[in-house]
């Protein structure tokens, strides 16, 4: 099991994927009693069938935290229902605007060097400001929000026991009470003087007639922490991965500039910045023939599914035009992504601005890249870039 998390096989799962897809769907890896999927329809099915999977997770490390993310209706309705309210066509359009200006000013800072490491100096930060401008977080707080985003993500070791799990919750253990001072001081300016921001929606909501308690808001602002950032700063370095090992779809793009939001989602495909998620049984269930006993940690691999051949024509060939494309890579089901739209959109600006701003970029090391520190995610730490200046328009 742990040869798909080491460094090499992490840059490049996928012929490992289609080796182990091919020669056993459902595997079993007894050491940790998990059990991996790696067939689309088995993937989509534990991602959507809430009767047969839950999405509460005890590891022999303990339980997945009270996060949305990590809930089971009808709970998971009435939390969902609350944060939906942020996540609006409309709230997402009025944002818009503003990522178009937060994108210009990150790259005006760089550009003219005419190297930059992509990841340090814009994709971790633009997903970043946006989210913290959503939730309604000073400006001056964004190291300290990057910070706590890193080690909520460092949790993905925690699925089996040793030394680099047991940091991993030490490290949570801190910045968890960091938030949770920060927090209160932030709140009770909410109560006083409200503000059209997430937190004031999350201080003012109610389930049940009863107002969420500080646990529920910390749970939040943890998940939207992490998923509100990652996901579209891996979703970035993919997209300009993809072009580089592949310039014929670059060119493709740039000679048919309408083909951005089919690139995007062929990105999300080829590159699915959520490798895996998290799911145990709740009752036995029966897959290819095996039999899944009730209450083991199930492991669906996305970026396994959104390869799978019987799903997808060439599923090796990286396709900008590609259609249909059904991937997988938002989840599915009652627990699809409540910041796809956003992350589509903060993806779409960020690649108009980097292909007019970075001509003919080319990687600026030999050095194989270095993974995320989230085990369940796909992308580089660093991606460093040389590339000519090219004007704004």
């Amino acid at each position: 099991m742990m040869e798909l998390f080491t460094d090499d096989v992490r840059r490049n799962p996928f012929p490992l994927y289609a080796k182990l897809r091919a020669a056993s769907p459902l595997l079993h890896e007894p050491q940790a009693d998990l059990w991996i999927l790696f067939d689309y329809d088995s993937v989509r099915r534990a991602l959507h069938d809430h009767e047969a999977f839950s999405s509460i997770v005890a590891t022999e490390t303990g339980t997945t935290p009270d996060w949305l993310l990590f809930s089971d209706p009808p709970r998971h309705t009435k939390l969902r229902n609350i944060i939906m309210r942020a996540f609006t066509p409309r709230s997402i359009a009025n944002l818009e605007p503003h990522v178009q200006t937060l994108s210009r000013e990150l790259l005006d800072v760089t550009v003219e060097r005419g190297e930059m490491d992509l990841v340090t100096d814009y994709s971790s930060l633009l997903p970043a400001m946006v989210i913290a401008k959503m939730i309604g977080i000073p400006p001056e707080d964004r190291a300290r929000f990057l910070r706590w985003g890193d080690v909520i993500m460092k949790l993905s070791y925690t699925i089996a026991d040793g030394e680099e799990s047991k940091r991993a919750m030490e490290e949570n253990s801190a910045a968890r009470n960091e938030m949770r001072t920060y927090l209160a001081d932030i709140l009770d300016e909410r109560r006083r003087v409200p503000r059209d921001d997430l937190l004031t929606r999350l201080v003012e909501a109610e389930v049940d007639g009863e107002r969420l308690d500080g646990k529920e808001i910390l749970g939040f602002f943890q998940l939207l922490l992490a998923a509100g950032t990652e996901t579209t700063t891996n979703l970035i370095n993919n997209a300009l991965l993809c072009f580089m090992e592949y310039p014929d779809q670059l060119a493709r793009l740039r000679a048919e500039p309408a083909l951005l939001a089919s690139a995007i989602e062929e990105v999300l495909r080829f590159r699915s910045p959520a490798q895996s998620m998290f799911r145990s049984t709740k009752r036995d269930v029966e897959l290819h023939g095996q039999v899944i006993p009730a209450g083991k940690f199930v492991l669906p691999m996305i970026g396994s599914a959104n390869r799978d051949p019987k799903h997808f024509h060439e599923p090796e060939r990286f396709d900008i035009g590609r259609d249909p494309n059904p991937h997988i890579a938002f989840g599915h089901g009652i627990h699809f992504c409540l910041g796809a739209a956003l992350s589509r959109m903060e993806a779409r600006v960020a690649l108009t601005d980097l292909l007019e701003r970075l001509r003919n970029f080319r990687l600026a090391s030999d050095e194989p890249w270095q993974p995320r520190q989230a085990l369940h995610v796909h992308g580089p730490t660093h991606l460093p870039l040389r590339f000519e200046p090219g004007a704004r328009s």
